[in-house]
C-alpha cells in the first residue's frame, strides 16, 4: 500500500489495487450537509467527473434511503458510446456516508450487480468537510475484473473527481 499527502495535508490517496480498492480524501470549506445534498442528487452527478463518461440522471429523484436504485445514462470513455447505470444505494446515514453498486437490469427486470462499491463518506472538520472516496472492486470475480479491466482507472481519477466535487459545491 502507498500513502500520498499534498503539500497541506489534506489530500491523501491510499491505493492498495492488490487488495481491490482505492481510497482518496479531500477537504473542502463547506459543511457536510452541503456537500450530501449534491451526493444525493443523481442529476448533479455528472459535475463529479472529470470527463464524460457519467451523463444525465435517468430519474432525477433524491437518493434517500437504502435499497433505493437511481440510474444513470453513461459514456465509455474510450469511444463515447452511450449505456445505461442502475445502481442500489448499499449504505446511507444522513451527510455522513453513501454508498452504491453499480449493476444493469437483466431481460426478467433482476437487477445484477458486478461485485464493485462507490462509497463517499463524509466527516466534519473545523473549517469544512473531509470526504473520503473508496472505489472497491474486491468482491468482483477475478474473470469479471478481467472482462471489465478493473480498475478501469487509477487512483489520481478519483482525486480529480473530488477535485470537480469541490468545484461543484463552490460554484
Amino acid at each position: 500500500m502507498t500513502e500520498q499527502t499534498g503539500p497541506n495535508g489534506a489530500d491523501a490517496a491510499s491505493t492498495d489495487a492488490d487488495a481491490g480498492r482505492f481510497v482518496v480524501e479531500h477537504e473542502v470549506a463547506v459543511p457536510p450537509a452541503q456537500v450530501f445534498a449534491l451526493l444525493a442528487d443523481p442529476a448533479r452527478h455528472h459535475e463529479t467527473e472529470p470527463g464524460d463518461w457519467v451523463r444525465e440522471a435517468i430519474d432525477p429523484a433524491p437518493i434517500t434511503e437504502v435499497g433505493q436504485v437511481f440510474g444513470m445514462n453513461m459514456g465509455f470513455p474510450q469511444d463515447g458510446t452511450p449505456y445505461t447505470m442502475h445502481n442500489r444505494v448499499i449504505a446511507f446515514e444522513q451527510d455522513r456516508t453513501l454508498a452504491w453498486e453499480p449493476g444493469q437490469f437483466d431481460q426478467n427486470g433482476e437487477l445484477g450487480t458486478g461485485g464493485w462499491i462507490w462509497r463517499y463518506d463524509l466527516e466534519p472538520t473545523a473549517t469544512g468537510t473531509r470526504i473520503q472516496l473508496t472505489y472497491d472492486w474486491s468482491a468482483v470475480p477475478a474473470e469479471l475484473q478481467e472482462q471489465f479491466s478493473l480498475p478501469p482507472f487509477q487512483p489520481s481519477f478519483l482525486e480529480k473527481s473530488l477535485q470537480h466535487l469541490e468545484a461543484a459545491l463552490t460554484r
